[in-house]
């Protein structure tokens, strides 16, 4: 019997921060997220959920589940005007992308445009950069020796991209998909600067990532993050560390793919497609890449959200031959994975709890996505660490009251939602439910018959709001109210619209919607206290950067702490 939880009971909302308005095309951490963490606060809500903030890629639909690397952030979402205000961009620079042309939807982000706009803006940022010395300034070297681990061979895979455009890693030439010495020493000089380009990014991303998760924190709202389970193919993770995947050691082509077995949805099963692991490998190191990861992911977020949880006790490997000739996930097997030793050995190098003592439940900022196929063995798993799992209010209906989504059976140590990302807005559900569905709504909530329900999306953050689950979120399309068109993912799907929503101004964050939450929040236990006092103006953190090139130019190169 897993133990009471310490998360406080809160309310939070979850939108990827691509979904910001952005005069630049994507949203990003200019000063419209940090108007959301002001409208968060007068909501109440203390939690802001993120997906994966890797960068993406235009070759997966830029799904932040499909990244270039498990450790880099996004350079997408660094804000050209907080550029600007550290003195890299000129503010004559600051062109905002052109409206939407005849085809395309405002509400909807056009990556084609907005993608070479916002590089176009960062190229020109780096020669501001380089001209000021930022290369050797103090803050950009300790950045780039604590995140060495990752960064030099990130940096160096996304230059080789830029030589060798349209191509996977594995189509390179032999000596770099294998990663001779010599071969990576050539072509780290051969491209110095476009290599500093992708440092100078990242950089960048976690300067303002920072100054904006300060600032969240400092106003009482944590950042609840995201870690995907499987990493894409064609990214530096399986480029620069082949050992960690199950992949041919010559020609590293995958041996074993992801996916889920066959089931009463698909006769054919769910292949995903990406390398699965080389876990005995990985045990073997002492689960350096992964302690390694979550260190990284932790220096982002207050608390992990782990997709596909069930896949850390034991996950589908479909043979890689049968799934390239037959495009389907039957011929697979389940194998089981370390989870147990990982999270211990995670507890342990992270410091969440002291070596050589039994991890105990809760330690860990953690909780489980574990939807869909549940065995007991994951279920102990889970529990064992005291990890909160998931329950989502979309599939509670249309079955009897030992439905576990519903809000009588959901567990105290729980995230509650009305629906996810991955699921419609709750609006788009209601319209697409069955009479069946609706009828088990309107007679749970003592309102009767479906006409009796005038506002879909509100009746389920309510019941989420007042579940026992001791955190209830909501998308804030839901908050908003909107329908399916609003919908951020489709999972299956290879859609444009999928991961391309976004909020078209934060003139919707009205005092109005703040004061409706947040009143849900009192009622039910969940409030956020309103902050004191402000920190000061979140453009300082990236001034101080700026200011700190300066003395390095102004003392030859070196800046005394």
């Amino acid at each position: 019997m897993p133990q009471e939880t310490p998360l406080p009971r809160a309310a939070g909302v979850v939108l990827h921060p691509t979904a910001l308005p952005s005069r630049y095309g994507v949203g990003d951490m200019g000063p419209p997220a940090y108007e959301f963490v002001d409208f968060l606060v007068k909501s109440g809500l203390k939690y802001w959920q993120v997906l994966p903030l890797g960068p993406t890629d235009a070759v997966m639909g830029h799904s932040p589940y499909m990244t270039l690397s498990t450790f880099a952030g996004n350079p997408l979402l660094i804000s050209p005007t907080k550029l600007a205000e550290a003195g890299y961009l000129n503010h004559s620079d600051l062109t905002p992308l052109p409206p939407a042309g005849p085809g395309k939807d405002a509400t909807h982000i056009d990556f084609d445009a907005a993608v070479p706009h916002k590089m176009k803006l960062f190229r020109k940022s780096f020669e501001h950069f380089k001209g000021q010395g930022g290369l050797s300034s103090r803050r950009f070297v300790d950045f780039s020796k604590a995140q060495g681990s990752w960064l030099d061979t990130f940096a160096l895979f996304m230059a080789l991209r830029d030589v060798y455009p349209g191509q996977t890693w594995n189509e390179w030439p032999r000596e770099l998909r294998l990663r001779t010495t010599s071969a990576l020493k050539e072509a780290a000089a051969t491209h110095s600067d476009s290599v500093n380009f992708h440092k100078y990014l990242q950089f960048m991303f976690f300067e303002q990532w920072g100054a904006l998760k300060r600032y969240a924190n400092s106003k009482g709202v944590s950042i609840f993050g995201d870690v995907s389970i499987y990493v894409n193919g064609d990214s530096s993770d399986v480029w620069g560390s082949p050992e960690e995947f199950d992949l041919h050691p010559e020609t590293r082509e995958p041996l074993g793919m992801s996916g889920v077995p066959p089931d009463y949805f698909s006769a054919t099963g769910q292949l995903w497609g990406h390398p699965v692991y080389n876990w005995a490998e990985a045990e073997r190191n002492g689960f350096k890449w992964w302690v390694d990861r979550f260190r990284t992911t932790m220096e982002l977020v207050d608390l992990i959200r782990i997709d596909h949880f069930r896949g850390f006790e034991a996950f589908w490997r479909v043979d890689a031959q049968h799934a390239k000739k037959h495009q389907n996930a039957i011929e697979g097997e389940w194998v089981k994975a370390p989870g147990w030793a990982l999270f211990e050995t995670i507890a342990t190098q992270l410091g969440w709890k002291e070596p050589g003592r039994a991890c105990e439940p809760f330690e860990l900022p953690v909780c489980a996505e574990d939807l869909g196929l549940i065995t007991p063995e994951v279920e102990a798993l889970r529990d064992h660490f005291g990890f909160p799992g998931m329950k989502v209010l979309q599939f509670a209906w249309g079955g009897d009251s030992s439905n576990i989504h519903l809000p009588h059976n959901v567990a105290d140590n729980s995230v509650v939602y009305p629906g996810t990302h991955d699921n419609d807005t709750a609006l788009g559900w209601w319209q697409r439910a069955s009479d069946k569905d609706k009828q088990h709504v309107a007679e749970y909530t003592g309102l009767g018959s479906p006409a009796s329900v005038s506002e879909p999306s509100w009746l389920l953050i309510r019941m989420a709001f007042a579940s026992r689950g001791r955190l209830a979120l909501a998308p804030l399309q839901d908050f908003l109210s909107l329908d399916n068109t609003a919908r951020f993912n489709l999972p299956g799907s290879f859609i444009a619209e999928n991961w391309s929503w976004q909020m078209p101004s934060t003139h919707c964050l009205t005092s109005a919607l703040a004061q409706r939450i947040r009143r849900l929040t009192e009622l039910y236990g969940r409030e956020q206290p309103v902050a004191a006092q402000p920190p000061p103006p979140a453009k300082s953190e990236q001034q101080a950067s700026a200011a700190g090139v300066a003395e390095t130019r102004k003392v030859g190169g070196r800046r005394d702490a």
